[in-house]
């Protein structure tokens, strides 16, 4: 019996989360990682892009991330009391470089810090309502927990990711198109009163890249501090793999809330909640906030030790210039290619983030233009790519990242890679079986 079979004797699909078992790859068994590679129980070696979802921005096993766990690990272990040396100084350094935040709490996961983030917005604004867009995805938890990949039906009305959410739950929740400044407006004219908060992805990555529109994000900043809601940027993939102040320094708008979580410690499980002292001091982490703050695992040593070796390497040495240019030439090249095969595509992404979208252009600016995406052609060419040991995740509009390891030999060999899978795919007519390819949506309640 293999280790893939063994697993799923016991563990429910063989995987520990949802978005791991791939269609075409249930008994993949991965066995070491380093740099921008990972290995398999076979040997197979992959070229690794889809980089879990993101985190790894410096590599995987960066070397210095490994040294600073281990010396923590050294002298301290989880003690759940007080506070140690390393979380204080990595708070600062969060408060230093992210402009939004005065104050900040760690979480151990990124869906943790946008319930705690909700949670605090009710609790100040006294109000029921919370505005997400179709397309972003905030975590497993039930307030945000609708409407991310969705099918065409199911758009403009409430589409969860899962069963067993209360119908009062979903009610109280507003999904509006993104980049859609009058829809915004229009919500606020009619609800402005009970709108606790509004939470979004600044570039929804989870159905590829999104870019906003200056005008939509200075109007979610305008309308919030017009009707006296909480402002929620959800920075888990954009803060610091887009820049050392996340997306608003980017965009320079600034929110009362960020989220962070996966770049932020290169891989290690930690997430964190900042924003505004005034808010940020209703958590019952200062002796009588009424909003309820624990977590058995909240800013464990080894975790934080991970944390501040990456905030340091990226602050000292130039990661985000290697990446983005990196990321620049995908793009680019990859464009070209496509140009040079005659199949229509957008390729589009920012900085270390990279998607190809097989649709005409222009670049999509909301979830509605992405219908027009063939899921077969972008499942289809994916699964060429791993059969060549390149791993783009087989997966309907998931996104692809470039790390610190990543090298223009990397990339010389994803684009010859690439050109020899979309010529396979197009041969072949691309995926002709897209079940549990297309994620995070169609829950029937």
């Amino acid at each position: 019996m293999t280790l893939a079979e063994r697993a799923r004797r016991v563990i429910p699909g063989g995987v520990n989360s949802g978005q791991r078992s791939i269609p075409g790859l249930t008994d993949l068994v991965i066995t070491r990682t380093q740099g921008s590679r990972f290995w398999d129980s076979t040997g197979r070696e992959f070229t690794d892009y889809h980089a879990a979802f993101g985190p790894p921005l410096l590599g995987h096993n960066d070397p210095d991330v490994a040294a600073a766990v281990a010396a923590a690990r050294a002298s301290l272990s989880l003690t759940g009391v007080a506070v140690t040396e390393g979380e204080v100084l990595l708070a600062e350094q969060l408060a230093e470089l992210v402009p939004s935040i005065e104050k900040v709490l760690l979480t151990s996961t990124g869906s943790e810090a946008t319930f705690h983030a909700l949670r605090l917005a009710r609790a100040v604004t006294g109000r029921r309502l919370v505005v997400k867009f179709q397309g972003c995805y905030h975590g497993w938890h039930d307030a945000v927990s609708l409407n991310v990949i969705s099918a065409p039906d199911r758009i403009g009305r409430p589409d969860p990711t899962s069963t067993g959410i209360l119908p009062e739950v979903l009610d109280a929740t507003l999904v509006l198109r993104f980049n859609d400044v009058e829809a915004v407006r229009r919500a606020f004219a009619d609800h402005g009163d009970d709108i606790a908060a509004v939470i979004l992805e600044p570039v929804p990555h989870n159905v590829g890249a999104l870019l906003p529109t200056d005008d939509f994000l200075r109007t979610l900043r305008e309308e919030c501090t017009r009707a006296g809601s909480v402002l929620v940027f959800d920075e888990v993939i954009t803060g610091f793999r887009h820049a050392l102040g996340g997306y608003q320094e980017v965009a320079g708008i600034v929110p009362d809330l960020t989220t962070l979580g996966k770049a932020i410690a290169n891989g290690a499980p930690v997430g964190a909640l900042g924003g505004r002292a005034d808010l940020m001091e209703h958590f019952s982490s200062r002796p009588g906030g009424p909003v309820f703050f624990a977590g058995t695992y909240n800013g464990h040593p080894d975790v934080v030790a991970a944390a501040s070796a990456t905030v340091r390497k990226l602050r000292e040495e130039p990661v985000h210039e290697h990446v983005f240019r990196l990321g620049d030439r995908v793009r680019r090249e990859l464009d070209a290619l496509y140009r040079r095969l005659d199949v229509p595509v957008v390729v589009t992404g920012f900085g270390s983030v990279f998607v190809t979208y097989f649709m005409p252009g222009p670049a999509p600016r909301s979830y509605d233009d992405l219908l027009a995406n063939d899921a077969s052609r972008f499942v289809g060419y994916r699964r060429r790519l791993v059969e060549q040991g390149v791993f783009e995740l087989p997966l309907n509009l998931k996104r692809s990242h470039l790390s610190y390891a990543h090298t223009d030999a990397d990339v010389d060999r994803l684009l010859e890679a690439t050109e020899r899978a979309v010529g396979a795919m197009l041969a072949d007519g691309g995926a002709d079986d897209l079940r549990h390819t297309s994620t995070m949506g169609g829950a029937r309640h």
